[in-house]
């Protein structure tokens, strides 16, 4: 498109702002499932969502709609960039409502795996972790504080495996870094994140070293006709 381009009424525009640079994220998505309301895509580590910072076309949102040419995709939830795993989006305006109010009132059974380095065998292996969780310093960590808990997290240890614990994490609420702050709390860093316990120096994506944490499942009851469906990811874990 140029300035000498004519006007087409009820045309779309997209712009994508530019970024120099831009660092191209080295692993692929995969589409797991595609309906007229749905479509379910399991993201690589790195990859964000959505445009955010000095990501514009490499996130998931954007390289599914050169993909699919579904321009009207919308993501219904999201996940962390560094987390692995199963997205949500809509392909419907028209239904959309239906599915965003799936995660409003939490009638979504979402699950996790991870891993994280154990010293010693713990004394328990599931354990109910609620707390109140706020915006910290900087402003991309979370931090707990006193007060009403708004977070609830089920952690499982399910497997270990020499020296690494392998975790079964269902989130009932859906904070940011929910399950990484719970994790931390308890003891059970996941493995390689350099936002919990501790903020470690920046530096540059480590690809060989992703954050061990994969959203491994959604589970819900479809409002297009009532059916539960059960999309589960095949990614893997280091030690899987």
């Amino acid at each position: 498109m140029t300035l000498a381009t004519p006007y087409v009424p009820h045309s779309r525009l997209l712009y994508f702002r530019e970024v120099p640079g831009e660092t191209k994220i080295p692993f692929a998505e995969r589409i797991v499932f595609q309906n007229p309301d749905l479509l379910v895509a399991c993201k690589p580590h790195y990859l964000p969502v959505t445009p955010a910072g000095r990501f514009v076309r490499e996130c998931l949102l954007n390289r599914l709609r050169e993909r699919t040419g579904i321009e009207e995709l919308a993501p219904i939830h999201r996940i962390d960039r560094a987390t692995a795993g199963l997205v949500l989006f809509s392909t419907n305006q028209r239904t959309r409502a239906r599915y965003y109010q799936l995660f409003r009132e939490r009638e979504v059974r979402k699950t996790y795996s991870a891993l994280s380095a154990l010293t010693q065998q713990p004394a328990e292996a599931v354990w109910t972790v609620e707390d109140r969780m706020v915006a910290g310093q900087p402003w991309f960590r979370m931090r707990t504080v006193p007060g009403m808990p708004n977070t609830r997290s089920k952690i499982s240890l399910t497997a270990i495996i020499e020296t690494r614990g392998r975790f079964r994490l269902e989130p009932m609420t859906g904070k940011k870094h929910q399950l990484r702050v719970h994790m931390a709390g308890l003891g059970f860093s996941i493995l390689n994140d350099r936002f919990y316990p501790e903020l470690l120096p920046e530096q540059d994506d480590d690809f060989a070293n992703p954050l061990q944490l994969i959203a491994r499942s959604l589970e819900f009851r479809d409002p297009a006709n009532g059916r539960l469906v059960r999309f589960e990811s095949e990614r893997q874990l280091e030690c899987s």
